[in-house]
Parts: structure tokens; sequence; C-alpha cells
């Protein structure tokens, strides 16, 4: 028998909320996770991107909210700004039917603002860690009457520096809170340091043998590096997806890539992680509505995203280990839907993708484009030798001295005529060649070739032609003109009245 959200422990009210935008049935880690947390038990939850993971936290935490009293009760933390305010969307959705005030606290922020909303008294908060701790030090959040602290995308969080500020946001919180730590990886160092804080935690894997959605098909592209932005070009053309995310590793080359698909006429741009958050706000409004149809991002920036009808994820560069690969294509194939993650590499690069292929128990299949189409490289293969074969074959028809005379004639003009046939072909009348060696062309006409096309005369050719037409000067005439340019040469630079002097009089 299934279980329902009423079974495990939900309000009805919300349930209801959750049935209106189509959630019916609890996932495979809200199963396990929300009578856990209800209970208070910490907890470590480990399941593949797109399973639900942040309802398996949200729900039980909203339940035991008592939106009677105005104290801040739980907090949520997130290693990036689109993350906590996807999640703050979240909170607002099934939260403010039941009376649950919440309020997103996102580094980059105006603080003022910030601080004027907090006198607003919301139930939750959920900001970036840095921004927590700042306006704890300042004692604009008050941390003792906490009852629950969520970290999500917790192996993120460490890694991007933040558990100081994390530890410090612990430290503050009531001492028998409950800690709950999210993520689709959790390595050995983050469960090391976060058992610290943590009391007997219990921990949910759902499917540790798969680590990737099921629904996702990994594919893998083979071309030179110089190709690559030109095959995602073709790639995003040839699948044509609705929506998609498009990675790399090194910010330099995030604005040559988007550029390089905006001039090829495609819908895309760039996220930047340190972009301003007004700029990265409105950039993904727009890839959410559609306006927007693929975004290049790092890891960074687009982590944890949750992109309604996203389709496609494409790797430019190989992910850093399996953990990014994970994150990256868990963008797509979300709660059980269909997705593609599609890398680009070179030969050399390959042996990373069969490195994935160990290490997250995936095949990542090898495919090629021909013709508009995605085929497996051996048909590309067969095609290109089909073709080949049939340009031998046609080549071997209409062969002969023809050719030959062909090829020599693009080498050398000159050596053309000594090849040629034993006829020459001339105003489409055949002549023997002896008769078109003879013959000498007038100037400024040209040779037919016995391919039937013009050669014309060279250069060197005319002016030999018009040297010998032209009379020889006179001795005399050669003096004259020697004397002028001799006098030219002197005049020059010289006064008016002795330029005049010596026109008058040649010898001076």
């Amino acid at each position: 028998m299934k279980s329902t959200f009423e079974s495990l422990g939900i309000r009805q009210t919300i349930v209801e909320t959750l049935a209106k935008y189509g959630i019916v049935e609890p996932s495979p880690i809200q199963e396990e996770a929300i009578p856990a947390a209800l209970e208070g038990r910490d907890l470590f939850g480990q399941s593949q991107t797109g399973t639900g993971k942040t309802l398996a936290y949200l729900l039980p935490v909203l339940e035991r909210i008592d939106a009677s009293n105005k104290d801040l009760q739980a907090v949520v933390l997130a290693p990036t700004r689109e993350l906590g305010v996807q999640i703050a969307a979240e909170i607002e959705k099934y939260g403010a039917p039941e009376g649950i005030r919440s309020l997103a606290l996102i580094g980059g922020a105006a603080i003022n603002r910030q601080i004027d909303r907090l006198k607003q008294h919301p139930h939750i908060i959920v900001g970036t860690p840095g921004r927590v701790a700042e306006l704890i030090r300042l004692r604009k959040v008050k941390m003792h009457l906490v009852r629950t602290i969520v970290i999500d995308e917790a192996d993120q969080m460490f890694a991007l520096g933040g558990a100081k500020e994390a530890e410090e946001v612990v430290d503050r919180a009531m001492r028998d809170r409950q800690l709950l730590f999210f993520s689709a990886t959790l390595p050995a160092e983050v469960r090391r340091m976060a058992g610290k804080w943590m009391r007997e935690p219990l921990e949910l894997n759902i499917d540790p043998e798969q680590r990737t959605a099921g629904g996702i098909e990994h594919i893998v592209f083979v071309c030179q590096e110089r190709d690559k932005v030109d095959t995602l070009r073709r790639l995003v053309r040839l699948y044509d997806p609705k929506s998609s995310l498009a990675f790399v590793n090194d910010l330099d080359i995030i604005a040559e890539v988007a550029a390089k698909l905006q001039h090829a006429g495609l819908s895309a741009d760039a996220l930047y992680g340190d972009a301003p958050k007004q700029e990265r706000t409105t950039l993904l409004a727009k890839f959410r509505t559609g306006k927007l149809r693929t975004l290049v991002a790092t890891d960074v920036a687009a982590r944890g995203l949750d992109i309604e009808g996203l389709t496609h994820v494409f790797h430019l560069q190989p992910a850093l280990d399996a953990d990014h690969y994970v994150h990256r294509a868990g963008r797509t194939g979300r709660m059980g839907r269909s997705g593609w993650s599609v890398s680009i590499v070179t030969e050399q690069e390959m042996f990373i993708i069969r490195k994935f292929e160990k290490q997250l128990g995936i095949v990542i299949r090898q495919k090629a484009m021909y013709k508009g189409k995605v085929v497996e490289p051996h048909e590309v293969r067969s095609g290109a030798e089909r073709t080949g074969t049939k340009e031998r074959t046609s080549g071997g028809r209409s062969g002969g001295a023809g050719d030959e005379a062909r090829v020599s004639e693009n080498r050398s003009g000159e050596k053309a005529e000594k090849r040629e046939p034993a006829a020459e072909r001339t105003s489409g009348v055949a002549q023997p060649a002896s008769v078109g060696l003879q013959r000498r062309p007038a100037e400024g006409t040209s040779l037919r070739s016995a391919t039937g096309g013009f050669r014309s005369l060279g250069a060197a050719s005319l002016r030999n032609e018009r040297e010998k037409s032209v009379p020889p000067r006179p001795a005399a005439a050669g003096k004259e003109r020697a004397g002028e340019r001799d006098r030219d040469r002197k005049n020059k630079g010289a006064p008016r009245w002795l330029k005049e002097k010596r026109d008058r009089d040649p010898s001076t």
C-alpha cells in the first residue's frame, strides 16, 4: 500500500495545497524523511537530484511551526542566492495559506531593507550563511528559540567556504535544536564535520547504487577542442530544447560561449555567480518563463536550480568529478520526468567520461551527428565510405587523358598544352595538336584548354607583345629626356627666380 502525505503526518490543509500543484504522492525520500523529521531527529538525507528533497525537509518544518507564536522558529541555509530564493518561494507557496510568515536573507541584497522586514517577525528565514551570520552578530536575528536548522546542498556549502558561518548559526540556536542535512552527494568529510554538531543522526540514502535519476539519458559527442562551441550550437539546433543549461568550468569563456550562440541566432545568455542580484534575478525570470532558452553557467551559478521544463543539460567542459556530474545532470529529469545529459568532449577527455560511468554505475553512450540526425558513430563512417565509393566510381567513368590535362592545367597553365591529347579542342572543332601549338593568339585573347575552359595570357606575355609592337626611340630623343630630368632635379626646392632663370638658360 502506497503512503500518502496524510499518513506521513502532514495536516489536511497542507495536503490540499500540495494537490493544487499536482503533488499527490510522496517520493521515496519524502516517505522516509518526513516521519523521522516530525519526531525531531537529526537527519542526513541523500537522494538523487530532482527527487523532492526540498519538500522532504520543508513539509515537516512547516508542520511543526506554531503560527500563533511570532518568534523565529526555523532557519534554512542555502549555498547560493538562487537556491535561497527558490526555497523561499516554496515556503511562501505552502506556508502562506497556514499563516506562516517567511523571509529571504540573501547576500548581495540591501541589508537595511532586510532588517526592516525582520520587524514583521517571520517564523522561518531562508538565507545564505554569510548574511544570516552577519545579522545574528548585529542582533537582528534572534536564534534562542529556533528549533530546526536545515542545511540544503550541504556539500556545496562546505566547498564554498560557508562552514564557519554555518557553525556560527548552529551554535546560536537552542541546545536541543534539530539539524537536517540534505544533498544529492554527502562526501565523507562533510559527514565528519557535520557529525560534530548532530546527535545520533539518522542516515537516509535512497537508492545509493543509483546516484542519477533513472529518466536521464546520458550521451557523449566527440570533437576537436576548437569545434566544441560549434558542436554545441548544432546540438541546440538539432534537439531544439525549450529550456537547456550549458555548463562550463572556466569563468573566462562564459561570455564567449554565450556570444557565439547569440551570433548564431540562438536565444542564449550567461549566468555569472558574482553578477548583481537584480541582474541574476531578471535573467533567471526570463529563463523560467521561456523568454530565454539556453543558459550558459558554471556549477556554482546553477547549483540547486529547479527549472520547470528543463529537458537538456550540455557539458561543454567535463564536470570536475562524479559528484559535480550528478548535480549537473540532476537539473533535468526531475521527479520522474525524462531528460538528456549531453557531454561534448575531445578524444583525450573520453577517459573522464569512462571514469564517471564506473563511479556512478551509468552508461554514457557515444553518439554522432550526420545529415541533421543523431546517429551511432559507425553510421557516420559507413556513410562516409559510401560517399567516397560513389566519388571514385564517377571519377573512373569520366577519367582519362582529359582529366590528366585538367589537373596539369590547374597546376601550371603553361604545361597544360604539352600534356593535351592528340587533338586539341578549339572553338568546338578538333584539330591536330601541332596546328594548335604553332598558332599564336592575338593580344588580349585566350587559349581554350582541353577541358573546354579558358586560359588567359600571362602579364609577362602581354608585355612582351606590346614591346615588340613599339618602335625603338632614337638616341637623340633619349638624351633630351635625360636633360629634362636633370633640370627637374635641380629645380626641386629652388626659389622661383632661379627656376625661371634656368628655364630661360638651360646651361645654368
